[in-house]
């Protein structure tokens, strides 16, 4: 498990600042919630009726007057493209960094096979993401009983449930295409999820773009649906099975690439 400790290490600073930066955001967002709970029904009818606009957001869907609908949409929002930028940037600097770094020949020179490094990584990148969205979660659930409301606590898991599987997919996603390249590509990992999160907002502008559900994970993460009970079984099978995918074709990649030191 040397390649596992090493790649915690490595990524410790990184993964510190993403989650206090989230977790951070969350919680501030949550404590504005009272100050702002008086007016927020007014604000609900005005979204409701702004069409396009509060479509793309789920804004008709949510009622900011409670604390389900402010947190979905307030935080939603930072826990979904933090909590993506954090995993895609990760993922995409596990495989290409040890050539970009010229660390490559030193560490394949190891009796380690190259399976089981990117193996190790792979892991890594799994525990890392995992612990993020506990302790956002965490700060998001305290949040909310520190201000003495109480969350529709079904919900609230689900919705962290899902957030957990679209950064598990688009951190797959990177970790895939990281075996394609020769040294770390931050501006594609941030690409690549900027991408998906507008084809998910262009899904909610257009229902006749709802077959490109099974893409975005988006879609499926989006907090007006989980907190509408839309059934969302068949677009989670579909991101799980992508991130599947990048993650095996990183694996079958790297086992077999021509790595330069």
């Amino acid at each position: 498990m040397t390649v596992f400790k090493k790649e915690l290490r490595a990524n410790l600073a990184g993964f510190l600042i993403w989650t206090a930066c989230v977790g951070g955001l969350m919680t501030m967002c949550v404590w504005m919630y009272p100050s702002f709970a008086g007016s927020m029904d007014e604000v609900t009818d005005l979204f409701a009726g702004m069409g396009g606009f509060s479509s793309a957001f789920g804004m008709d869907k949510l009622a900011f007057g409670s604390i389900m609908g402010f947190y979905g949409m307030e935080c939603g929002n930072i826990m979904c493209l933090g909590g993506a930028f954090f995993a895609a940037v990760t993922g995409m600097g596990l495989l290409a960094g040890e050539e970009g770094g010229h660390t490559a020949e030193f560490l394949l020179t190891h009796p380690v096979s190259r399976t089981r490094i990117a193996l190790e990584k792979l892991a890594a990148l799994a525990i890392m993401i995992l612990a993020l969205n506990a302790v956002c979660a965490a700060c998001g659930l305290g949040s909310i009983l520190g201000i003495g409301e109480e969350p529709v606590w079904g919900d609230l898991l689900k919705y962290h449930g899902t957030q957990l599987l679209m950064q598990l997919e688009i951190g797959g996603i990177c970790f895939g295409l990281s075996s394609l390249l020769r040294r770390s590509s931050y501006g594609l990992a941030i690409g690549a999820a900027m991408g998906l999160y507008f084809l998910g907002i262009f899904i909610n502008m257009d229902t006749s773009l709802e077959p490109l559900r099974f893409v975005t994970p988006y879609y499926y993460a989006d907090a007006a649906r989980v907190f509408a009970g839309e059934p969302l079984a068949d677009a989670v099978a579909a991101g799980c099975s992508l991130g599947a995918l990048g993650a095996a074709f990183g694996l079958w990649r790297y086992g077999r690439k021509d790595i330069a030191a």
